[in-house]
C-alpha cells in the first residue's frame, strides 16, 4: 500500500476513540463489563441527561467517561469524555483475561478483527462526505460510504482479506470492477429459478448480451466440451485466487470447471461484500456470491440447500404478498426476490458431514431483483442503515433529509414508521413470517421530497423465519420451501422485529432524533407504539395473533452479538452456523405509552 493510502496519525486516532466508545458501550449493554458511577466526578448529571461512570481494570488502570442511558439499557458514551486514553487496542492488552474473560486465541483473532476494523474506519473517515453530498447519492453510492454494523464492534474485520483485498474489494473501496465468469458442468452444478426463468437459457438471455453468451459457448467448445452441458456464473475474483483455484484444481483439471472471461458489465460491492450491483446495467439483477471471509460473526458463502432454494422462497413470500389487497396495494410493499441461483457441489467437502460449514459453501450464486426496477418516478431508496450516518461535522443524513422533506420531524418519523412498520407487522401477525429487517436488509423508499413512503425487503432465503406454531396460512406452504426455513416459537420470532429493527437500529435513531431532531428519545418509541397499535386497529380481527406475536411485553430477551464472539463461539470452526447468544432480559420502551 503506498503511503497515499495509509490514514494519518490524527485519523487514525480520532476512528480508534470512536471504536473504543462504542466497544464499552455494546459491552456494557450486553453486560460483558459493568461500568459503575463515578463518585470522584465533580459534575453532576449534564442538562443533556448523561452521567459519568468509571471502569476499573487494575488497580493502577480505571476508566472514566461520560454517558446516557437510553431505551433498551442503552449506552451512549461521548468519545471525547474517555480517559486515560482511548485506545481500544491498549484496553485489550491490560483487560482480555481479568475482566473480559477472554481466552488467548478469542484475544488474538479480536485484535486482528479490530485492527481491520480501525483501518476500515480510518478509510472512511479520510474520504468522508457531508451530510447534503450523502443526499445527493445514489442507492449504489451510498453504500460505499456505509460504517457498517452499528451494534457489532469488529464490523469490518473481513478476515482473509489482506491489505490490498481490502483496498480493492471492500465496499468503502468503491471500486467499479468486472467479474469473472466460469462455466460448471452439470454433474456437480445445479439451477433453480423462479416461473418465468424455469431454465437458465431463460436468464442467461436477459443477463447475458447475445455476444457474451456465444464468447462463453466458445470458450467450452474449444475445451472440446458441449456447452449444453454447463451452467455459467459470475465468481467473485477473490473467491477464485483463494479458494476455488486451489480447492477445485482437479475439476479445473479434467474440464468439469472452465473459466470463462467478464461478461464486461462494471458491478459495484454492496455492505454486505459479497453482493455485486451492476451499475452498468442498473436494470441488470445484483448478484450474491460466495465469499470465504470471515466478517461479522459468520463465514461469509452460500450454504448449497438454501441457495437452491431461494427463487422457490421468492415465489413463496411473492404470493402472499400478491394475494393480500393490503400488501399489495396500500403498503406497496417490494420484496426483492431472488429470482434465480445455482450451486456447484465440491465433490469431496459436500460428502463429509463433520466438516466446518464454510467448506460447504465455497461455489455458487443467487441473482436478485435490483430495487431501482421498482421505483416509481421521483421515487429514490436507502438503506435503513444510511439513516444512522454522521457527517465530519456531526450531522445526520437523517437531519438533512428531514430538512429537504420540509415537513416537521415528528410528522416526518411518523411517515418513516408508517412506510416501514405495517407490512412487517402484517407478515408477522396474518402469516407468521418474519423478515430480518436489520439496516442492510430493510430500504426504505422516499418521494421526490425525501419523505418516507414505503419499504422494500431483501435477503428472503437466509432471513426469512416462520412460526414454529401451526397457522393455517402455512398449508399450503410448498415442501422445498418448507424444508429449508427456520421456524421459531412466537416468543422469540418477534426477536426478529425487536432486535434486526428495535434494537438493532431504532436503539441509534433514538438519541440521533433527540439530538438533531428535538424529539426526545421517549417521544421517539411512543411514535413507534402508536403506529403498532394503529396496526392493531385497523386488523382487529387478528387480536388472537396480536396477543401470540406481543411485541409489547414488558421485557424481552436480550440478543448478544459481540458476547457471541468474545464468549461462546469465539473463532472456533463449527459444523453449522452460530447463533446470536441470549443473556437476560431488558425493558421493553414500547410497553407503556
Amino acid at each position: 500500500m503506498s503511503p497515499a493510502h495509509q490514514p494519518s496519525h490524527s485519523v487514525w486516532q480520532h476512528a480508534a476513540r470512536r471504536l473504543f466508545a462504542k466497544m464499552l458501550a455494546e459491552f456494557a449493554y450486553e453486560e460483558i463489563l459493568t461500568p459503575e458511577p463515578d463518585g470522584t466526578a465533580t459534575e453532576g448529571t449534564s442538562p443533556d441527561g448523561s452521567a459519568h461512570y468509571r471502569l476499573p481494570v487494575t488497580d493502577d488502570l480505571v476508566y472514566r467517561f461520560r454517558a446516557r442511558r437510553g431505551a433498551y439499557g442503552h449506552w451512549r458514551i461521548d468519545p471525547a469524555s474517555l480517559t486515560p486514553d482511548a485506545d481500544p487496542l491498549r484496553f485489550l492488552t491490560r483487560a482480555h483475561d481479568t475482566l473480559l474473560g477472554l481466552s488467548g486465541d478469542t484475544t488474538g483473532h479480536l485484535i486482528r478483527e479490530l485492527t481491520a476494523t480501525l483501518a476500515a474506519d480510518a478509510r472512511l473517515d479520510a474520504t468522508a462526505l457531508s451530510a447534503a453530498d450523502l443526499a445527493d447519492l445514489d442507492y449504489a453510492a451510498l453504500e460505499g460510504h456505509q460504517t457498517g454494523h452499528p451494534w457489532l464492534v469488529a464490523n469490518k474485520g473481513r478476515l482473509g482479506f489482506s491489505a490490498a483485498d481490502a483496498a480493492h474489494w471492500a465496499p468503502e473501496a468503491r471500486r467499479p470492477e468486472r467479474l469473472p465468469w466460469l462455466a460448471a458442468h452439470h454433474s456437480l452444478a445445479h439451477y433453480r429459478g423462479i416461473p418465468t426463468l424455469a431454465t437458465p437459457d431463460r436468464l442467461y438471455r436477459e443477463e447475458l448480451s447475445p455476444a457474451v453468451h456465444d464468447a462463453f459457448a466458445r470458450t467450452v467448445a474449444d475445451e472440446g466440451r458441449d456447452p449444453a452441458d454447463y451452467l455459467y456464473l459470475p465468481v467473485h475474483p477473490w473467491q477464485w485466487d483463494e479458494t476455488i483455484a486451489p480447492l477445485f484444481a482437479p475439476q479445473l483439471a479434467d474440464g468439469s470447471i472452465i473459466a470463462l472471461p467478464t461478461d464486461n458489465d462494471l458491478r459495484l460491492p454492496q455492505q454486505s461484500i459479497r453482493t455485486f450491483t451492476n451499475i452498468s446495467r442498473p436494470q441488470g439483477r445484483t448478484v450474491k456470491l460466495p465469499l470465504s471471509i470471515l466478517n461479522t460473526l459468520v463465514w461469509r458463502g452460500l450454504p448449497t440447500e438454501r441457495t437452491l432454494a431461494a427463487p422457490a422462497v421468492t415465489r413463496w413470500v411473492h404470493g402472499l404478498r400478491d394475494e393480500d389487497p393490503y400488501l399489495r396495494d396500500e403498503t406497496r410493499v417490494i420484496l426483492l426476490g431472488e429470482i434465480a441461483s445455482v450451486t456447484v457441489e465440491h465433490p469431496v467437502y459436500d460428502r463429509l458431514p463433520g466438516v466446518p460449514y464454510q467448506f460447504k459453501e465455497l461455489l455458487g450464486c443467487i441473482w436478485r431483483e435490483p430495487v431501482a426496477p421498482h421505483l416509481d418516478p421521483g421515487e429514490r431508496a436507502r438503506t435503513l442503515a444510511s439513516l444512522l450516518q454522521t457527517d465530519p461535522e456531526g450531522r445526520a443524513l437523517t437531519a438533512e433529509l428531514v430538512r429537504r422533506s420540509g415537513l416537521a420531524p415528528r410528522i416526518w418519523l411518523r411517515r418513516l414508521f408508517a412506510a416501514l412498520l405495517p407490512p412487517l407487522l402484517h407478515f408477522l401477525y396474518r402469516y407468521g413470517t418474519v423478515f430480518s429487517p436489520h439496516g442492510e436488509n430493510a430500504i426504505v423508499v422516499f418521494d421526490e421530497h425525501d419523505v418516507p413512503t414505503r419499504l422494500a425487503v431483501k435477503d428472503f432465503v437466509d432471513d426469512v423465519n416462520t412460526s414454529a406454531e401451526p397457522l393455517p396460512e402455512h398449508d399450503a406452504m410448498p415442501q422445498d420451501v418448507r424444508a429449508v426455513l427456520l421456524t421459531e416459537p412466537p416468543s422469540f420470532l418477534i426477536q426478529f422485529i425487536h432486535s434486526g429493527l428495535f434494537v438493532g437500529v431504532f436503539r441509534y435513531l433514538a438519541p440521533l432524533c433527540e439530538d438533531q431532531l428535538g424529539v426526545p428519545e421517549a417521544e421517539f418509541w411512543s411514535l413507534v407504539r402508536a403506529e403498532i397499535l394503529s396496526h392493531h386497529e385497523r386488523f382487529p380481527r387478528l387480536k388472537e395473533r396480536h396477543e401470540t406475536f406481543d411485541l409489547l411485553t414488558p421485557r424481552i430477551a436480550r440478543l448478544c452479538l459481540n458476547r457471541n464472539r468474545l464468549h461462546v463461539d469465539g473463532y472456533r470452526d463449527r459444523r453449522d452456523r452460530p447463533h446470536a447468544a441470549v443473556h437476560g432480559t431488558v425493558r421493553n420502551p414500547l410497553h407503556t405509552p
